[in-house]
Parts: C-alpha cells; sequence; structure tokens
C-alpha cells in the first residue's frame, strides 16, 4: 500500500523546470508608463513617483535616460493634456537625480530657442506651460523674464500695425503661460504675475480691426447673449484679472506635484533649484506656417437652463478649450487617438471639475449646490465644433472634424449623441445669425454625420419650419441636408426615415436612380454619335470601334466653327461614361476605356 501511495506521490510531482519569468528592459518599462501618465484616474497617485524611482534607479543606463529625455520633450509638444503630469515627473525626479532634472531643463531651453527661430508658435507655447509648470525648481524668476520679452515683441508688432495678429497670439500665449505658473508649487510670484497682466491689459482689452471678420454670428441683432462671440485674449485678460483677485485658485488645473509622498516625521527638504538656460527672443518673430487672426470665443451650449461646460466668466473655458483645441490640431493624423483623448478629458483636470461621464442633462439638476454640473462630453464637443467652425479657415481639413465627432460617437455613444443633439438644436437655432459660410460647414457635418448612423434625427422638432418659404435660412437648411443625405445614399431610403410633412421635399426628380441622357434628344447637338458611343461603351466595344463617331461629332463640329473641336467629342465620351457609372462606379466600363481620350487616336 505504502509503494502505491509513493508511485502516485512520484507521479504526481511536477519535473518540468520552472518558467523563466521576463522582465522587460528598463528602458521599455519607463516608455510604457510615461505614454500611459494620467490615463487611468486609479494610477495617478503613484504613477509619478513609480517613473521618477524607475528613472533614478537606472540612471546610469544610457538607453534609460536617452529614452526619458526624447520621450518627455516629444510628449510636451505632442499631448498637451500631460504637461502637469510629465512637469510633476520631473520635479519627482530632481529629488533624486538634480542633474537629470537639469538636462531636462537644458533641452526645453534649446528647443524653445529653435521653435521661436522657427514661428512655431504653438510648440513654444506648450514648452512654456511645461516649463511654467516647473517653477519651483527654476532659479530667480524662473521664466517670468522671458514672458516679458515676448511682451516686448508683441507691443513692437502691434505699434508697427494695428492689423497685426502675431502680437494678439503672442499675447494669448503669455496669457495662457500665467495660469500654469500660479498653479505649480512656486511661491512668491504674485507680484510678478500682477506686473505682467498690467502690461497686458494695454493689447489684450484694445479690439481688433479684424475682429469682424471672424465673428461667426455677424447676423445677430438681439441681445441673445450666446449669439455674442468674445476676442478670445480679452477674455482671458479678464479672466486672470478675476482669478488674481481670488488669490489664484485655478481649481480646474491639476496639480500632480501634490500628491508626491511627504515624510511628516522629516523636515522638508528645500528643493535643488536650477537656473534657467539662456532663451533668447529673436528681435525680427517669424509669423509661422499660418496667418495669425484673432480668435473669437463661442459655445454651441451657450444657451441652456444648467450650465454643461464652463461660463465665460471663469479661466476653465479658456484653459479647457485651449487645451482640447492643441490635442485635436497636434493628433490630425490620428482620429481614433484624437477621440480618445476626448473621452478620457476628466482624467488631465482636477477632481470634482466635472460630473460623471455620461450623466443626463436631466439629473443635472439634482446635483448639490455649489458643485460642478460641467458635463466632459460637452466640453469635449464644443472644443471640436470651435475648430470646425473657425473663421476664415480651420486648420485641417473639415473631413478631419467630422471624423473626430463620428469615433468619438463610435466610442462613447451613451455620452456624446445627446451631446451632439443639443449642439445640434442650438446651431440650427442660430442658423439665421450665422455666417454664411459656416452654415454650409454645418449643413455638410450634419448630412455627413446622419449617414454613418442610419440617416436618424428628429425631424419632428422641426416640422414647422417646412412650411416656411424657401428664402427663409432655416427651410433652406432643410432641403439642403435633405438633398445631401440623398447624395449620400438614395432617395428612397432617406423618405423612409422622414415624417409626412417632410415627404413632399423629396420630388419625383429626386428619386430618380439615374439622370436623362443629355444626348437622348435629337435637338442635342451630335446626339446620334454620342448615343452610338454609348451603346458602343456599354458593348465594352474595342477602342477602334469608338474613333469614328468621335472623329465624326469634331468633324460637325469643326463645321459649325466651334473653336476646339475636340471639346464637344470629349463631352460626349465622358459624359456617356458617367451616365454608365451614375449609380455605381463599379459599373462604369472597363479602366482601358478610361483612359485619356488621347489614346483613342
Amino acid at each position: 500500500m505504502g509503494e502505491h501511495d509513493r508511485r502516485n506521490e512520484d507521479d504526481d510531482f511536477d519535473r518540468r523546470p520552472p518558467r523563466r519569468q521576463y522582465q522587460e528592459p528598463a528602458h521599455v518599462k519607463l516608455r510604457k508608463q510615461l505614454l500611459a501618465i494620467a490615463e487611468s484616474p486609479l494610477k495617478k497617485i503613484n504613477e509619478v513617483q513609480e517613473i521618477a524611482t524607475t528613472v533614478a534607479d537606472n540612471y546610469e543606463d544610457e538607453e534609460v535616460r536617452a529614452n526619458f529625455l526624447d520621450l518627455t520633450l516629444q510628449m510636451v509638444v505632442e499631448q498637451a493634456l500631460k504637461i502637469p503630469f510629465l512637469a510633476a515627473v520631473i520635479l519627482a525626479v530632481n529629488e533624486k537625480k538634480p542633474e537629470l532634472a537639469q538636462e531636462v531643463i537644458t533641452r526645453s531651453s534649446t528647443a524653445l530657442n529653435e521653435h521661436f527661430n522657427a514661428g512655431a508658435w504653438r510648440e513654444v507655447k506648450l514648452l512654456l506651460r511645461f516649463l511654467g509648470c516647473m517653477q519651483a525648481i527654476l532659479d530667480d524668476q524662473g521664466i517670468f523674464p522671458v514672458l516679458e520679452e515676448l511682451f516686448s515683441r508683441a507691443v513692437d508688432l502691434q505699434t508697427a500695425s494695428s492689423d497685426d495678429g502675431l502680437g494678439l497670439e503672442i499675447v494669448k500665449i503669455i496669457l495662457l503661460t500665467i495660469p500654469y505658473i500660479m498653479a505649480s508649487s512656486g511661491s512668491g510670484l504674485e507680484a510678478y504675475a500682477s506686473a505682467l497682466l498690467e502690461k497686458t491689459d494695454i493689447i489684450a482689452s484694445t479690439p481688433h480691426p479684424l475682429e469682424a471678420l471672424v465673428d461667426p454670428f455677424p447676423g445677430s441683432e438681439d441681445d441673445d447673449s450666446s449669439h455674442q462671440a468674445q476676442s478670445i485674449i480679452s477674455l482671458l485678460q479678464r479672466q486672470l484679472q478675476t482669478e488674481a483677485a481670488q488669490s489664484w485658485e485655478l481649481a480646474c488645473i491639476p496639480r500632480p506635484w501634490r500628491t508626491l509622498p511627504v515624510d511628516d516625521a522629516v523636515e522638508p527638504k528645500v528643493p535643488v533649484k536650477h537656473a534657467l538656460p539662456s532663451i533668447v527672443v529673436p528681435s525680427s518673430v517669424s509669423p509661422g506656417a499660418r496667418p495669425q487672426l484673432p480668435e473669437m470665443y463661442f459655445s454651441v451650449y451657450a444657451d441652456q437652463d444648467v450650465e454643461t461646460v464652463p461660463p465665460t466668466s471663469n479661466i476653465a473655458s479658456s484653459v479647457l478649450r485651449d487645451a482640447l483645441v492643441d490635442t485635436i490640431s497636434i493628433l490630425d493624423y490620428n482620429r481614433n487617438a484624437t477621440a480618445k483623448f476626448l473621452i478620457d478629458l476628466d482624467c488631465y483636470f482636477a477632481p470634482e471639475t466635472f460630473v460623471k461621464r455620461a450623466t443626463p442633462f436631466d439629473r443635472l439638476r439634482e446635483v448639490d449646490e455649489g458643485k460642478s454640473t460641467w458635463k466632459p462630453e460637452d466640453v469635449a464637443v464644443d472644443a471640436v465644433f470651435s475648430q470646425l467652425l473657425q473663421l476664415p479657415t480651420p486648420e485641417h481639413k473639415l473631413v478631419y472634424y467630422h471624423a473626430v465627432l463620428t469615433e468619438s460617437c463610435k466610442i462613447a455613444p451613451a455620452a456624446i449623441a445627446p451631446s451632439l443633439g443639443r449642439a445640434i438644436r442650438f446651431l440650427y437655432r442660430s442658423v439665421d445669425a450665422m455666417d454664411l459660410e459656416l452654415e454650409y460647414r454645418f449643413l455638410d457635418w450634419f448630412s455627413h454625420h446622419l449617414s454613418n448612423f442610419g440617416f436618424t434625427w428628429k425631424w419632428t422638432e422641426w416640422v414647422d419650419d417646412v412650411k416656411l418659404p424657401l428664402a427663409k435660412p432655416k427651410k433652406a437648411f432643410i432641403v439642403g441636408a435633405l438633398e445631401k443625405e440623398i447624395r449620400l445614399s438614395f432617395a428612397q431610403r432617406i423618405r423612409g426615415t422622414l415624417p409626412e410633412p417632410y415627404q413632399a421635399l423629396i420630388t419625383e426628380a429626386k428619386e430618380k436612380d439615374t439622370p436623362d441622357f443629355k444626348y437622348n434628344s435629337d435637338q442635342t447637338p451630335y446626339a446620334p454619335q454620342a448615343r452610338e458611343v454609348l451603346r458602343l461603351l456599354r458593348a465594352k466595344a474595342p477602342d477602334s470601334d469608338l474613333q469614328p463617331h468621335l472623329s465624326s461629332i469634331e468633324s460637325q463640329a469643326a463645321e459649325l466653327g466651334v473653336a476646339d473641336p475636340l471639346v464637344p467629342s470629349t463631352d460626349a465620351y465622358m459624359t456617356a461614361i458617367c451616365f454608365i457609372g451614375s449609380k455605381s462606379l463599379s459599373h462604369a466600363p472597363a479602366p482601358k476605356q478610361q483612359e485619356d481620350k488621347s489614346s483613342l487616336r
């Protein structure tokens, strides 16, 4: 019996050697940690310290050090929402390896000089923000002297021309840097900030002559505040003056440096401070690739009875909008990544800034007084529309902003769809006052967006406007939207999505699957030859069979005195091809017959 038990024990014993545990290299681990910083609310407390520890423990590893320096600066100019968290990592690194923090500051200053010379003003703004968040470890006044020098350039530009837009952009950069400096762990900065604000007031409070050209609601004749766009820099100036009077509360800006561990039993160490390397603002600054024009602030959620976005009296409206616009503009090569950042917006700002994601609008009335009712999805959608409806032109192609909204809706439909619905209603109500160019952009986006989601919309809300004359903007919008939907689908399908009052807007002519062939009538010049060309193309006849008919058209055109006989023959040929492919391009003739018509000769 004992032998049998021992035999069973031997059979049960796993004689395989232990599996080798894979430990990823330190530089790979560090890269993953940095790229994912602030993306999870659950990890925020410890991740800054963990990254700093990883870097400090592997400081002698050249690959770790190089990866850390390169990736940090790359993220600063590519992922604007994470800048305060990256700065917090440097503050934590400074406690363990001050020389590495000095290297980051040196590289940031070098990059800043390069971007100044190139006129890359967005990168300038983001690097200044990064350095501003590290104000506590910078000697003397930190980056305030750089901002003072920038202001001098702005004054020179405005003095040279009152129509100058670059000076406004520089002042905007200064004003958007100040909040991050004041939210940093530095102290004794109030006097510097107040002195700078007194200077910027000269430019920021003066209306720019070109503001009327970029006003999204030039037709607004009422006192509706939701249609009164405001200059961004004048708005920023007033908001910062309010914050200065409230001891720089800046409640929305995250302060991850406050989560760094502190031992109460040990007296806090004074952080090692570093001299800021020379940063030279060129005497003749470059305007950059895009012309700088005044920017106007407006919101598609401005007329609601419950605030779902920060009011313009709050600095959060400018801080949130700026960080989101930078994210949208920088990541234009990846709409999915952009949409993900927009959905995760609440991860990158202070706790309690927003209500829980996807909170229904009606539930906001139940929020306790004094608590925020701002919806992160509304703030995100608002930022996208601010770019889609930017005058005179947005930074990127319009379809990019369409795609960002579509992807956002696909990622978080329960959150984004209701927000888009309220934005659509606001814009539709504003059609009468909206700039005509923006009406067309809204119309294009609206029809394109519906095409991605089954062409469904609550058309019954606008049913009273169906009776309006066609010359009225709202009626024209409805008709235009339906026509674009038909082009993106077909009439019968669109008809099936509409209530009865709209049915008359889809006429019999719009329901034709194919247009009439231009040369069906014998009254049309060259009709017999063109019909023969159509027949031969359908039969996929060789080019040699087509050529006599095209030559006949050219001969007849020459007899009629047409200056270029190739024009009517080309017209007949291309009209026939388009007619054959009118239902679908896949029905068009074989590729060899769609070559340049000169190959037929």
